[in-house]
């Protein structure tokens, strides 16, 4: 090119065009350092809320969940921000790898949790999700607000567990927040909240609504890539007589068509407030609300209980009655300081997720209605734990040598456990055969701490609701005297709205309870 006059002019034009290319490039690079540098400020002013009171900050599941979503939805798209192709080489691929492998990092099976624990509370306790994406939960304010794409990526797990109502739910949440976000820093498009609430409507049978959101996304991308054949199909589908022409809309009061459709999911809109339904009375009971009224509840008393063993004649413990028939009773101020500490300590590192008998194998496994991390400590470990055991039995007069070592458990985020017996019914034929000592004769159950929030143990049956106690502990027997289960026993623990639970307990065998607690023919006692 240098011999010619004709070919240096023609490098005129292929600069000016490396210019213009360098300064397209230098302006996605500084979009680029600016989401970065958008996401480190929003990363860093949740860490200066954390950092003051780590356990306050994540007792609020609103936190846990953006926390989850910030280190798994979130950190995916710092990741493909940081990667850009001219930085995409060895030595910066090997960096991104690194940030994972010392440090613990959630899984999309953690964020999938989380989201239907959150679900979980909404239900439990009749949470609108316009007041738990600003942060309000049964009434009280705990500061933290959902922006767009966080009701969105709450939505889309819905969506990938198959829950197209809470889909739906949580995608028009996700627009309300979007019309309140400031214009150019949305958080999320328009047209992806349209898309998923269009085929969730179509998912459900509702091709009226599909077609309706279908339309609207066309007039938010007209170049929508699949808007246009789904339009072409739900009306191609939809038929004029279908039950999905009956929309749920009312005229408001300036005349206009007003949206009717409920903020609560079908299965709890499904439940009859007055029906006898175990999870209509359960979660009434976890809000705090009578379901039953007892003529015995007037001869309930308080009172000093001397136990089974000297020491508790000079030391007895405040006892108080909390049902007479079945006999349910709460000790106060059974665990001290120390106490706490040391079962806390021992069994923090050996947190593995809570299991259920499978009642046909006798094989433990994991389930949905039971949510929280247990341990298990054997007396002899610490002296502390010696302690613990000898007082329960000082206390009942139970023999603990056949109990169950003692269990540790704490809930996370909406954790609970449905109604459930603590006793080996008849068809569980393969329960406790290892441990050779019959079936669970009494419950003791541990309260660790006092929850802000939820996390009570309830009897459907009963109609009782008992809030977690700091240092207290609830006792029944789970068997009649001649062997049988009690089937009012049946109990649960409600999910955890704020704060958080530990609590511990011993399930106490029938073996060796032969002279403490002789055997009756009669099944009333």
């Amino acid at each position: 090119m240098f011999t010619s006059t004709i070919d240096l002019k023609r490098l005129v034009s292929t600069e000016a065009e490396i210019v213009k290319a360098l300064k397209d490039y230098v302006q996605v690079e500084e979009d680029r350092i600016i989401k970065i540098k958008q996401y480190i400020e929003a990363f860093e002013e949740i860490q200066n809320r954390a950092k003051n009171d780590v356990d306050k900050y994540i007792g609020n599941p609103l936190n846990s969940y953006l926390l989850i979503k910030r280190l798994t939805s979130d950190w995916k798209e710092v990741k493909n921000l940081m990667s850009s192709k001219v930085l995409e080489d060895d030595s910066f691929a090997n960096l991104t790898d690194s940030f994972e492998r010392p440090l613990k990092w959630p899984s999309e099976d953690d964020l999938s949790g989380a989201a239907i624990a959150l679900t979980r509370l909404q239900d439990t306790y009749n949470l609108s999700p316009s007041d738990m994406s600003q942060g309000k939960l049964n009434g009280v304010n705990h500061g933290t607000t959902f922006s767009a794409h966080d009701c969105f990526e709450l939505g889309r797990q819905h969506y990938n567990s198959g829950d197209y109502e809470n889909t739906i739910i949580w995608m028009k949440q996700a627009m309300k927040r979007l019309d309140e976000e400031v214009l150019g820093k949305e958080t999320i498009k328009r047209s992806d909240l349209l898309e998923y609430i269009a085929f969730s409507h179509y998912t459900n049978g509702n091709l009226k609504k599909a077609l309706q959101y279908t339309d609207e996304l066309i007039s938010v991308d007209p170049g929508h890539p699949r808007a246009h054949g789904n339009k072409l199909y739900y009306e191609t589908n939809l038929d004029d007589d279908d039950s999905s022409d009956t929309d749920s809309r009312k005229k408001g009061d300036d005349g206009s068509d007003e949206e009717t459709e409920p903020e609560f999911s079908v299965s709890e809109r499904s439940l009859n407030e007055n029906s006898p339904n175990e999870q209509t009375i359960y979660k009434k009971l976890c809000r705090g609300e009578k379901t039953k009224f007892s003529e015995t509840d007037k001869d309930m008393i308080c009172s000093y209980y001397y136990g089974h063993h000297p020491v508790l004649k000079i030391a007895p413990f405040k006892q108080e009655e909390l049902n007479l028939n079945p006999r349910i009773v709460m000790f106060y101020d059974v665990l001290s300081e120390s106490e706490l500490y040391a079962v806390k300590s021992i069994a923090t590192p050996r947190f593995r997720r809570a299991t259920v008998q499978n009642y046909k194998t006798g094989e433990l496994e994991t389930a949905q209605y039971r949510i929280s991390k247990t341990a298990w400590i054997k007396r002899e470990e610490d002296d502390a734990i010696e302690n613990i055991y000898k007082r329960v039995g000082a206390v009942t007069g139970l023999n603990m040598e056949t109990s169950e070592e003692l269990q540790v458990s704490n809930y996370g985020i909406g954790g609970h456990y449905e109604p459930h017996f603590d006793f080996a019914r008849r068809e569980e034929t393969n329960a406790f055969t290892s441990l050779g000592t019959g079936n669970r004769i009494a419950t003791w159950l541990f309260y660790f701490n006092d929850v802000e929030q939820g996390g009570a143990t309830v009897f459907p049956d009963l109609g009782r609701t008992f809030w977690p106690k700091k240092g207290a502990a609830v006792f029944w027997y789970n068997l009649y005297k001649n062997g049988e289960g009690d089937v009012r026993t049946r109990h649960a623990a409600c999910p955890v709205l704020a704060g958080t639970k530990w609590v511990s307990n011993f399930w106490i065998h029938e073996r060796g309870q032969e002279f403490t607690r002789p055997c009756s023919v009669n099944p009333s006692i």
